[in-house]
């Protein structure tokens, strides 16, 4: 059963949206593959980079309205008081803002970090600066989503990147979603950021490594009871 279990761990799910991209890859190292054995080698492993990209493994993510939820897997790049975009209708006050940069080895499958109602989704385009750099969650290609939850209203933006040109949402405005819930997708190489209204306590710190559905970001309120989990 050990051996089972560590088969199904390492090979996880590809989600519907690279097949496309995989089969493409594929195709093109065949033909390079006709002309050169070294280049068949090399469009071998981009092939293989492009399903590892793809992944979209099980997430156990732990269940407490209080908690808010990493959307994405990376590192956090930014914990701290920032503006929100202004088409997400926040006004021009400051909140919590907390960033995860993803990388092009990240799992791009993004998650909702809290469970609530959505009642706006926005979407600006824009340039395609470092997704790293601060001024990318102003100026840079973006897609926003408003939740109300429990402990208010917060901000859920997939930011594209240098390399990331196409940004996937599949949830609709009026929908209801839970934490940890999959909503959207960036190829390839970009950021998340979640904004949180006041009462939020940050549990991150900038340079560490967040897992999308599972790592706590915040909590709100003083008081954490004991964890309880699903599986996504």
């Amino acid at each position: 059963m050990h051996l089972i279990d560590t088969i199904r761990k390492t090979f996880v799910p590809i989600h519907k949206e690279g097949y496309p991209f995989i089969a493409i890859f594929a195709a093109v190292t065949l033909v390079l593959g006709y002309f050169s054995g070294f280049l068949l080698w090399v469009g071998a492993l981009l092939t293989v980079w492009c399903i590892y990209f793809f992944r979209d493994p099980e997430r156990v993510t732990p269940i407490d309205d209080q908690w808010v939820i990493s959307p994405a897997d990376g590192v956090v790049s930014a914990v701290g008081p920032a503006v929100p975009p202004a088409e997400l209708g926040f006004g021009p006050e400051e909140m919590t803002r907390i960033s995860v940069f993803m990388n092009v080895f990240s799992c791009h499958v993004n998650r909702s970090p809290m469970r609530g109602h959505i009642t706006l989704i926005e979407h600006r385009p824009g340039k395609f600066l470092n997704a790293d750099l601060d001024k990318a969650s102003s100026e840079n290609e973006r897609n926003g989503l408003v939740i109300e939850t429990k402990n208010g209203t917060i901000g859920v933006v997939q930011i594209a990147g240098l390399v990331a040109r196409r940004i996937l949402c599949w949830s609709k405005v009026g929908s209801d979603i839970d934490a940890g819930e999959r909503f959207g997708l960036i190829r390839f190489g970009s950021r998340v950021d979640v904004y949180l209204p006041q009462g939020a306590v940050a549990r991150v710190a900038v340079g560490q490594t967040a897992i999308g559905g599972e790592t706590v970001l915040a909590v709100f309120g003083g008081q954490e009871s004991a964890p309880v989990v699903h599986i996504s």
